[in-house]
């Protein structure tokens, strides 16, 4: 058995591919447009691994409102460094729901509030400002 992808619904294509793309930083692998059952599906990746395991991005052409449900924990990636990748999200203006205060992890939304947790690869870094200080915001 090996694991292909999560599947996540999302409200609007561009904000959901400014934020997985040009804010985390994945990459469009494949997309399909289905005329007939008026949906489009949208495959993404971490750079470098097209096959391993994707995130499915589903957009139904007749618009739904979807609940936030606690039954969908979270996305996680590993990352090379917390810091750098929390401090570039922060400055476009991506909230840090759980700020890396231990150097190891932080939780970040999706333009749909998906949560999204980021791991620092290997072994925490030091603890250091202003995320030490930071508060979390909301929930995640």
């Amino acid at each position: 058995m090996k694991f292909l992808h999560s599947m996540l619904r999302i409200t609007d294509i561009d904000h959901s591919l400014d934020f997985y793309c040009n804010k985390l930083g994945l990459k469009e692998v494949r997309r399909i447009e289905n005329e007939i059952g008026k949906f489009t599906l949208i495959f993404l990746s971490a750079p470098n691994y097209e096959s391993d395991a994707q995130i499915e991005l589903t957009y139904n052409w007749e618009k739904e409102e979807y609940d936030s449900g606690r039954n969908f924990g979270h996305l996680a990636f590993s990352v090379e460094d917390i810091y750098l990748i929390c401090s570039r999200l922060l400055n476009m203006g991506v909230t840090i729901n759980r700020p890396p205060r231990d150097g190891k992890m932080a939780f970040i939304r999706s333009p749909d509030n998906i949560s999204i947790e980021l791991l620092q690869k290997g072994k925490p870094l030091p603890p250091k400002e202003p995320w030490i200080s930071m508060k979390n915001i909301g929930v995640w």
